[in-house]
């Protein structure tokens, strides 16, 4: 698919992976509806600091509405679906929510791009692997629901599966291994860890320091998404977005102080742990699938990828955004 003039609805525009997402279809020319989440403040999230605002169609709502999912999918040629609760530990606390807005949101876009002839590009996560029980996790692997959002997720895609194989709808599962940069949240543990860095934080909270994790850079996670709506090869399949390349959470850790010059110690705190068999200990993408299929490589090492996000963050303007002294849940 070429972009340019292609009408294209990004759900959670307002996020983070959307965010940069809108950026780059703008670049290559699409029209852009982005849903952001309705609010009383009328705030557009991350949508607000991008200087190509004025080139995009933003929209306020909900997914859990089908009626608004049907109104906003007519006239549109592709959905990026990202509207989703993402944040582990609050699924800990709110599973319910996980279920109407990641399952049930995701089977209104279904329907809604079924009656409206949308193709549908649906995010899912290496979250749904769990633990791995081989690396590197190739979509074969099994499914492990080792927290509500996971479960939720796994529901989520098996939902727009369903549309495919029962409706042939046109739907691609991207499942992006754990993504990072500019405008993440700070529950995530890299911007966790550069912001109390840069607030001058002595020591850094943090939960377990020993899992590993494929780390990506996110222009790089947004690419393999364009490249997965690019190619009508994609159409019914499930297909990772990684580097293949393992670090641990200490490793990282590491690498940031050391590029960001610090001597700062790290202490575990009780509050961050994951409950004992819903830690995901291990994390390693195959992404054999995604470029045989679109051709897909990471541009940017961990290193690299770091150095950007570190400069951003370290912006006053953007750091004051972070609440950098509670945790984020």
């Amino acid at each position: 698919m070429i972009f340019k003039n292609k009408r294209v609805l990004v759900t959670g525009a307002d996020g983070f992976i959307g965010s940069h997402l809108v950026e780059m279809l703008i670049e290559s020319g699409a029209r852009v509806k982005a849903l952001s989440q309705y609010n009383s403040f009328n705030y557009w999230g991350w949508l607000e600091s991008l200087n190509c605002l004025d080139d995009i169609e933003v929209i306020s709502g909900d997914v859990r509405d089908p009626h608004f999912c049907k109104k906003i999918t007519k006239e549109v040629d592709i959905v990026f679906h990202l509207a989703a609760l993402i944040a582990i530990p609050y699924s800990y606390v709110a599973p319910d929510s996980y279920v109407d807005t990641n399952i049930k949101g995701t089977l209104n876009i279904c329907q809604a791009a079924k009656e409206n002839g949308c193709r549908v590009i649906h995010t899912s996560t290496s979250e749904v692997y769990g633990t791995a029980q081989y690396v590197p996790i190739d979509e074969n692997h099994p499914l492990q629901p080792q927290s509500p959002y996971s479960a939720s997720k796994i529901g989520a895609d098996q939902m727009a599966m369903s549309f495919y194989l029962s409706f042939q709808l046109p739907v691609t599962i991207a499942r992006p291994f754990n993504t990072y940069g500019p405008r993440q949240s700070a529950r995530a543990v890299i911007p966790t860890i550069i912001g109390q860095i840069a607030t001058g934080k002595k020591q850094i909270k943090l939960g377990d320091l020993t899992p590993t994790r494929d780390f990506n850079y996110v222009l790089d996670t947004c690419k393999g998404f364009m490249g997965l709506a690019q190619s009508d090869k994609t159409i019914g399949e499930v297909v990772n977005i990684g580097s293949g390349v393992e670090v641990s959470v200490a490793d990282t850790l590491d690498l940031i102080k050391k590029i960001m010059k610090s001597d700062v110690e790290f202490i575990t705190e009780e509050q961050r742990l994951r409950p004992k068999d819903s830690e995901v200990f291990r994390l390693c993408c195959d992404n054999t699938k995604i470029n045989q299929l679109t051709g897909f490589k990471p541009d940017y090492s961990l290193e690299q990828g770091l150095e950007k996000t570190i400069d951003w963050f370290v912006n006053p303007e953007n750091l004051s955004r972070y609440k950098t002294d509670m945790y984020n849940v």
